[in-house]
């Protein structure tokens, strides 16, 4: 049996998911009215509606967020929030607080990366509480999610490209404790790509001003085959914040690569929707929003993880600036080589104190004409992180995709046209018995394969069979055009025939012991479920007031190994304790070279 894969694109609103559709998504997340982890990305039940209507015509899927914790008083209202959802045609919820799982959705349930799902007993608890799908912490290897697939057979998630968060899914709470705002409420203030000082116990600052805790993107394109291998069938692409463009970029460069795959292996794998791609923009992901990217501990080894002097996207180096002088409210900016420019490129450079950008009203060669800059000096470097050229190709040169369909004909003592689209639906359209034969039979024939073998809708045909006993009647062109259009209409009064999603059917397991904030239980639904399976206490979510000393994040990102003072990997001499310093807050840095973790707490 064919094992079905999937790539999974982000929507901040159905525009961008209708989009990602186009470029070749086989489903789309995207939050609801309220209770996603991206606070400011939320999207009423009619426009997930609308979303789930365009996406089912391919059999594409909608996945909704309702992945916040979430509190006695809030229960009712997301209880109905999901039931409408339910009817708006959402495919699945991707959830974190268990209280959902005893709502008794009528659609799947998926357990959010923010469950931090890193552990075969993890896999193993989260499938026993109804889940059908597990979205995997991004922080594994190969070897970590073979040994997951082993323990469970639910569904397997895993991110392949965006931005990465420092911590483990769902247990950072840098955020809250630094600003009050906390990440499991959808509030996060990234916290991770803020600057900070690194001292040692004496109060010595050993770095001053760097994003410390701020990580490139990850980028696992060319890794497709080994996580499929592994056990993974859905390819997550990050970035419910992001533009159109970013979306666009992105979905369609992974999916050419999953298309590569599947043509690969067809004996063992397919595409979870249907529709073929065709045309359009070329992607460079290069050119969208990144970091520098990374592939992170796929591998089970450490690298060059972080991005400490750029949290933002610097671009592409364009060159050095030669000389920088301002005439009037315009600056004249001139570089050391010819870049290729255009006019508005979007611009930024490094200053001792932050990253500043511009946009380049005119660019001609090396010259660059602009609204006054201040800071620009003459020998740094210049990076270009918009460029207009391919923004405008990715708004206007645009990919279609179309449903495949076999269409044979016959005109002989019944005549009658039938077609059998790519995901299984078949229809049979009477034709009018000929009133007279074409002269020209092979001019005729040339004319309906021609029109027939074009597009109509969402539906790109192919004329199989073409057969008459008497000979091809005459036809006009408008007439066989009427006939495709009639079988695309008869299609779409047809219910797709998607692939169906897995249900959750795992056996239950305890998760005994002692429940701690870590499990982010915040209302009694959640605990209730935890007390059922075994757990002798269970401890609220993080509070702020109660947590001095507190473990805030645990990591396998190591400040120490990134500086190369590692003493068990680096054979670096000992430092002494160490301390994230913001703001005047001094966190203690706690390194678990057994487990090769570091953790940040809360101040004592």
């Amino acid at each position: 049996m064919l094992r079905t894969l999937e790539l999974l694109a982000p929507a901040r609103n159905a525009d961008i998911g209708i989009a990602a559709i186009d470029c070749g998504a086989d489903a789309v997340y995207i939050a609801g009215p309220g209770f996603g982890a991206r606070y400011s990305a939320s999207n009423s039940v009619e426009d997930v509606g609308r979303l789930c209507e365009y996406a089912h015509r391919f059999g594409a899927r909608v996945f909704v967020t309702l992945n916040t914790i979430l509190y006695d008083s809030e229960l009712a209202e997301a209880r109905a929030m999901m039931r409408g959802l339910e009817e708006a045609g959402a495919d699945a919820f991707i959830v974190q607080d268990l209280a959902l799982a005893s709502f008794g959705a009528k659609v799947p349930l998926h357990a959010s990366t923010q469950c931090s799902i890193r552990t075969p007993d993890d896999a193993k608890f989260y499938a026993g509480q109804g889940f059908s799908r597990l979205v995997l912490e991004r922080q594994l290897s190969l070897e970590d999610i073979r040994r997951i697939r082993e323990a469970t057979g639910a569904e397997l998630e895993f991110f392949v490209h965006g931005a990465l968060c420092v911590c483990y899914s769902g247990q950072c709470y840098l955020s809250e404790a630094l600003a009050g705002r906390s990440a499991n409420r959808g509030k996060c203030v990234q916290a991770c790509r803020s600057l900070y000082d690194l001292e040692d116990s004496r109060g010595r600052a050993l770095v001053k001003n760097k994003a410390l805790l701020s990580l490139k993107d990850l980028s696992l394109k060319d890794r497709l085959a080994d996580l499929a291998g592994a056990g993974i069938c859905s390819f997550k692409i990050e970035g419910r914040l992001k533009n159109i463009s970013y979306v666009r970029n992105v979905t369609r460069e992974y999916s050419l690569a999953l298309d590569a795959l599947v043509a690969s292996r067809p004996d063992l794998y397919r595409r979870s929707s249907f529709g073929k791609v065709t045309g359009g923009f070329s992607p460079m992901p290069d050119k969208t929003f990144n970091r520098g990217y990374t592939e992170l501990f796929i591998d089970g080894k450490r690298g060059s993880w972080a991005c400490p002097d750029a949290p933002k996207s610097m671009g592409a180096l364009v060159g050095n600036v030669a000389s920088a002088r301002k005439e009037g409210k315009e600056s004249v900016i001139l570089l050391d080589r010819d870049s290729s420019l255009h006019n508005g490129d979007g611009f930024s450079f490094i200053t001792k104190d932050c990253i500043k950008g511009f946009r380049g009203d005119v660019c001609s060669g090396r010259e660059i004409r602009c609204k006054a800059v201040d800071g620009l000096l003459p020998g740094m470097a210049l990076y270009r992180n918009i460029d207009a050229a391919f923004e405008k190709e990715l708004s206007g040169n645009l990919p279609q995709r179309l449903i495949g369909v076999r269409v044979s004909m016959d005109f002989g003592d019944s005549p009658g046209v039938r077609a059998k689209s790519e995901d299984g639906r078949e229809i049979f359209l009477e034709l009018e018995p000929p009133k007279e034969k074409a002269e020209n039979q092979k001019r005729m024939r040339n004319m309906i394969y021609s029109q027939m073998e074009k597009t109509a809708g969402n539906y790109s045909f192919s004329l199989e069979e073409l057969s008459s006993k008497e000979g091809l009647p005459l036809m006009k062109a408008s007439g066989i055009n009427g006939i495709r259009r009639s079988i695309a209409s008869a299609l779409d009064s047809l219910p797709f025939k998607a692939i169906p999603l897995s249900r959750g059917n795992g056996p239950a397991m305890a998760k005994d012991g002692e429940i701690t904030y870590k499990s982010n239980v915040s209302n009694h639904l959640a605990r209730e479920r935890y007390l059922a399976g075994g757990a002798s206490t269970v401890e609220k979510a993080f509070e702020l007031t109660h947590r001095r000393g507190a473990e805030l994040m645990r990591t396998k990102y190591c400040i120490k190994f990134e500086l190369g003072l590692c003493p068990s990997r680096q054979g670096a001499a000992p430092t002494g304790p160490l301390f994230l310093v913001n703001n005047g807050r001094r966190l203690p840095l706690r390194f678990d070279c057994h487990s090769c973790e570091m953790t940040v707490l809360e101040a004592e």
